[in-house]
């Protein structure tokens, strides 16, 4: 992660975290200092990154390391260079529009760090995983575009989501006017 990524209320990085709170989270800063040392549990090292070579066989992923890179596509893109040396660089086969609409994604293709994580889920045939998270992906961004006031932009975000169905009842109280304070 990014040492910036680490205090934005949209980072999907620290939602892969709190999700899965066995994984480690790395802070990366690009002033000369090289990120604290990967140490894979597991023979082979992947870094998750859109320039990287093809997934490889999905039967060699229980004896992989999984590095998921989190900030804006220019910090990924220079984490990518320095982790790229230690690991081996992989694509996932990600397919049409991100739906992380919490900042703009200037070119198509660009996904969340958390959309990456589930692509890799679900190239791997853990459905039940993947499933889980884009619940908690897309409850994330509903709550996010609230936050920030944009109400017609969670409601048309809400009518292409699952959350709705998934959390009626935290979708109710998270429209609940608020009294306001005197």
């Amino acid at each position: 992660m990014h040492v910036r990524e680490q205090f934005r209320p949209s980072s999907t990085g620290m939602l892969v975290r709190r999700l899965f709170p066995e994984s480690r989270l790395r802070v990366w800063s690009n002033q000369g200092q090289e990120p604290e040392e990967i140490r894979p549990e597991r023979p082979e090292l992947w870094i998750l990154h859109p320039q990287g070579e093809p997934l490889p066989e999905a039967s060699g992923a229980g004896s992989a390391h999984v590095v998921l890179l989190d900030g804006s596509w220019s910090e990924a893109a220079a984490m990518a260079k320095t982790a790229g040396r230690r690991g081996r660089l992989v694509s996932l086969p990600m397919t049409g529009e991100s739906r992380y609409w919490l900042r703009d994604q200037q070119d198509g293709g660009r996904f969340s760090t958390v959309e990456a994580l589930m692509s890799l889920l679900r190239s791997l045939g853990l459905n039940a995983q993947h499933d889980e998270v884009r619940l908690q992906f897309e409850l994330h961004v509903y709550a996010n575009l609230r936050a920030r006031g944009r109400k017609e932009a969670a409601e048309k975000f809400l009518a292409g989501s699952p959350v709705a169905a998934a959390f009626p009842g935290l979708i109710a109280q998270l429209n609940a006017r608020r009294p306001r304070e005197p």
